[in-house]
């Protein structure tokens, strides 16, 4: 991974795992989590941890690698409110108890209603059952538009539209680095199930944002374990938005738009992802 000056980054992967869930209505809709990541940024001292992942058991494991770096963490920041980036705060604060928590305000707002809606609250327990914390940590609300580690800055930038709005991306100029959290995916299907036509292209002008900021390494929140962080994933992620709207536009059934998709795709990682997109999509279209 390139470095800059006194600053590295460094990117660890949970890879792809069964999880509870109704059975497959089709090919390829078997009850799989797509594979996700957590990112360390640090200098000669010190870290910061960018999201963190799901399960107790994923999430030692992901204490375990931030701890073999020998370096304090000082922070765990959330890009966006979806709880599979944040539900891991409370087994890793156990690891790290001085390190601080920070979302924007949007970011947290989201998360408390994950962590204290009754349907959300009871879906990742029925997902991953005693795999969580029935009491997640919330992250703290973090209004500053910069990390400072080490007297380099990390950017906080709310960007927009991801696979949820009010999504943010850190950036660290320094290694011309963007951690982008679920705006930008990486050889996984895209999850656009919070979209409509609308929200993907808000979702594309969210994905030039990060473009214009030329960035070496992008950071994908959902990336398929050993795959390169590699800035030609931005447009790629542009495209697959493109095409499942156009996929949408065409097809009138949900297997008709995941066959298209899976044509379009098929060798990225989940397409239970690309079923359940549909079904959001063809639900939508019939409540219009």
């Amino acid at each position: 991974m390139p470095d800059g000056p006194d600053l590295h980054l460094d990117v660890y992967v949970a890879p792809m795992r069964p999880m509870r869930g109704a059975p497959a209505q089709g090919p390829g809709d078997d009850a799989m989590w797509s594979p996700m990541s957590s990112t360390l940024i640090h200098g000669e001292h010190e870290a910061v941890l960018v999201d963190t992942l799901v399960t107790f058991d994923q999430a030692g494991a992901l204490a375990d690698w931030v701890q073999s770096f020998g370096k304090r963490l000082t922070a765990i920041y959330i890009t966006h409110g979806h709880a599979d980036h944040w539900i891991g705060l409370s087994r890793l604060l156990e690891r790290f108890p001085d390190a601080r928590t920070l979302a924007t305000a949007k970011v947290r707002e989201r998360a408390v209603f994950e962590a204290t809606n009754p349907g959300l609250s009871a879906y990742w327990q029925s997902i991953f059952p005693g795999e969580v914390p029935a009491d997640p940590v919330i992250p703290d609300r973090y209004d500053d538009p910069v990390i400072e580690l080490e007297g380099r800055p990390l950017e906080v930038i709310s960007i927009g539209q991801g696979d949820t709005e009010h999504s943010t991306i850190l950036h660290a100029p320094a290694i011309q680095a963007v951690v982008g959290g679920d705006v930008v995916y990486n050889q996984v299907h895209m999850m656009t199930a919070e979209t409509d036509e609308k929200g993907r292209e808000d979702w594309i002008a969210s994905l030039d944002q990060i473009a214009a900021l030329q960035p070496r390494i992008v950071v994908s929140g959902h990336k398929r374990a050993g795959a390169a962080d590699d800035p030609k994933t931005i447009g790629e992620s542009q495209q697959y938005l493109r095409d499942f709207s156009r996929v949408v536009a065409s097809e009138q059934t949900v297997e008709g738009i995941v066959s298209a998709m899976l044509e379009l795709h098929p060798d990225r990682d989940n397409p239970r992802v690309v079923w359940h997109s549909a079904r959001e999509a063809v639900k939508k279209r019939q409540e219009a």
